[in-house]
């Protein structure tokens, strides 16, 4: 930067248009990561220098100015280092407010954190701005609030906008809260309703977190929302983004104290009322007297170290647990939690006895609701079902199959359906793998490669050990225990879990309806079907699934829900690897051929990143196996 002597006016047009194509032409990282730092020293305490800034990037041509303001905006170091540099230059140029209040938040979601809050944090520091401000929170709660957006555009989008508007959020004022109250709160009723709607567990949580975070702003003195989700390291940042960090947009040369002040000035920790609570105990002498006079630490503790705990003896036939979970045996609550415990031990046990009212004991266990905090209830209950089902596969099947399209059930019921069969369907497919606890009665299943003891086979291992340490291999595959081989039980049933599924998806009832607002439940079958033709390989119907399957996934190709396809997209993989290649070109080729014309669309258009992902595997797939089939000689 040169210095021009004696006062002498000057233009700096030319700089600018050198600066604008340098920018354009991709030497932006090259000439601002020299140019900003040097302005930014220089502004720091020069109001001319500042002047100076300000002109060049006014001057900048309009074709250019995307690329200075970008550069600008990514490479100072603060947002008030960045209001030095600019100005007012969003608020003068059409273009450059075009750039920082609609391109790089509504249509860009692949800036960091940081750049966001340098661009925000820049529209709030001056009064000229904070209009701009205001009219950016309100177009970032219109997409918010978008079903249409909310269907068609990624998760890295919404957590994106998420961010932006609790940063947005995190400068407003009272008063500019008060101006917009009711325009905030029917953007965060229509947003939460949209997120909550969704199938994604993670567009479900931004949905709560943003709702909360909304609520906690324009209810300050009134009750606020609050829902339930798991904490993650995601959900921690978009908190964190409503308390306003020094670090970020103010220069880090504050003393350690100032810092330290306006942290807390800007956190507050603990309320009014419960500050006044906490302060107010200690000065109550009657509450102290009365508590010196109740005090019991003069009793002496009653010795009940030799007591022992109850325990309530478990049915031991499976007609006394039906007994006890429907008669009027039901109302004792000891002996309900061990029915319930014991009841897949038994199933596994007595399958004889089981198969006599295995249709009774299904329908009890889906029905079965919890009358005590007892632990794992869900999983207690869920075991006894798979139990059940795999002792007598195709009369529970065709009961669980049917009143999944029956009137009257919840959808946690029905999900709890698909669970169930996907689960059996695994046991039947891979029964070895559940062989060795199958009458155990223990929680989990353990597999044991190795029987015997450790003493009687432990000359083997050593000798075996001298032998590899002696022996050269130039390659050497990974050592694999041979199991006994067995049938796969899942071959004559998985016509009874798949096809009733998959008959009446398209059928509307009064309280279900999977292709309207049930589509997070139609997700769940969707991959329900995916999974089951994947353990049908080698089956005798895998051919005739597969043809059904390709139909049911044409169906729906085009549905908005990003779960459904991936679940339809998780469907095709299946198909490719159960069903025989040969059987495919000779029964499905021209629905191969459409298939892999849509799956070519899916990779390039669709929103969803997962769904991209997954049509390329499925092509590549796709071509692996054609090349596969051609390379076997006729």
């Amino acid at each position: 930067v040169c210095f021009i002597p004696g006062g002498l006016d000057c233009s700096i047009s030319f700089v600018s248009h050198v600066l604008g194509k340098v920018c354009v032409h991709g030497w932006q990282k090259e000439i601002l990561g020299v140019l900003v730092p040097r302005l930014t020293d220089l502004t720091k305490s020069d109001c001319i220098w500042q002047r100076v800034c300000w002109q060049l990037v006014e001057r900048v041509p309009d074709r250019w100015m995307e690329a200075v303001v970008l550069g600008f905006v990514q490479r100072a170091p603060g947002a008030d280092v960045l209001s030095r540099l600019l100005g007012n230059l969003v608020v003068k140029n059409k273009k450059a407010q075009f750039v920082v209040a609609q391109k790089m938040l509504l249509l860009q979601y692949g800036h960091t954190t940081a750049v966001l809050q340098n661009l925000l944090g820049y529209l709030s520091l001056d009064s000229v701005r904070r209009t701009l401000l205001l009219r950016v929170l309100q177009d970032l709660l219109e997409t918010w609030s978008s079903s249409s957006a909310v269907k068609h555009s990624p998760v890295e989008q919404q957590l994106y906008i998420s961010k932006a508007i609790l940063i947005c959020l995190s400068h407003l004022k009272e008063p500019e809260i008060a101006s917009c109250r009711q325009e905030l709160l029917t953007s965060m009723m229509e947003g939460v309703k949209c997120h909550l709607e969704s199938s994604l567990p993670q567009l479900r949580r931004l949905g709560m977190v943003v709702a909360e975070s909304i609520s906690l702003n324009i209810n300050t003195e009134g009750p606020v929302l609050k829902f339930e989700y798991e904490e993650d390291d995601e959900t921690r940042e978009l908190k964190s983004l409503l308390v306003q960090t020094p670090s970020f947009y103010v220069v880090p040369s504050l003393p350690d104290d100032d810092r330290s002040e306006k942290t807390g000035a800007a956190l507050p920790l603990v309320p009014e009322s419960n500050e006044k609570s906490y302060t107010a105990a200690p000065v109550m002498p009657d509450e102290e007297s009365n508590a010196e006079l109740d005090s019991d630490d003069d009793l002496i503790p009653y010795d009940m170290s030799e007591d022992k705990e109850l325990k309530i003896k478990a049915p031991l036939y499976i007609r006394d647990c039906i007994e006890v979970l429907t008669g009027s045996r039901s109302e004792d609550v000891d002996k309900w939690e061990a029915t319930v415990k014991a009841l897949e031990s038994l199933v596994r046990r007595n399958p004889a006895a089981a198969r006599e009212v295995s249709v009774e004991l299904a329908k009890i266990l889906l029905h079965l609701e919890e009358k005590t905090r007892i632990e794992g209830f869900v999983e207690l209950r869920q075991r006894a079902q798979v139990a059940v089902l795999t002792t007598d596969p195709i009369p529970v099947a065709k009961y669980l199959t049917s009143q999944f399209y029956s009137l009257n059930y919840s959808l946690r019921q029905r999900m709890d359906i698909l669970d169930v069969l996907v689960l059996a369907a695994q046991e039947l497919s891979c029964p070895k793998f559940h062989g060795e606890t199958k009458h155990s009665g223990v929680q989990k299943p353990c597999i044991q490669l190795l029987p015997g003891s450790d003493s009687s086979k432990g000359w083997r291992r050593i000798v075996d050990e001298r032998i590899k340490s002696k022996t050269r291999r130039f390659a050497t595959g990974q050592s694999r225990v041979e199991l006994a081989s067995c049938p796969n039980e899942f071959n004559c049933v998985a016509g009874y879990f798949f096809f009733p599924l998959i008959q009446h998806f398209d059928r509307p009832l009064t309280t279900f309806d999977l292709l309207g607002e049930d589509h997070l439940v139609l997700g769940r079958l969707v991959h329900t079907l995916a999974v089951l033709m994947y353990l049908a390989v080698n089956t005798v119907a895998v051919t005739a699934m597969g043809k059904a399957l390709l139909e049911f996934v044409w169906a729906l190709r085009f549905h908005t829900d990003s779960y459904v396809r991936q679940g339809l997209l998780s469907c095709i993989s299946s198909l490719l690897l159960s069903v025989p290649m040969e059987r495919i070109l000779a029964d499905m080729t021209e629905e191969l051929l459409e298939t892999q014309s849509w799956l070519g669309d899916v990779m390039e258009k669709d929103p969803d990143g997962d769904c991209r992902r997954l049509a390329l595997q499925n092509l590549l797939l796709m071509e692996n196996l054609k090349k596969k089939l051609e390379a076997v000689p006729s």
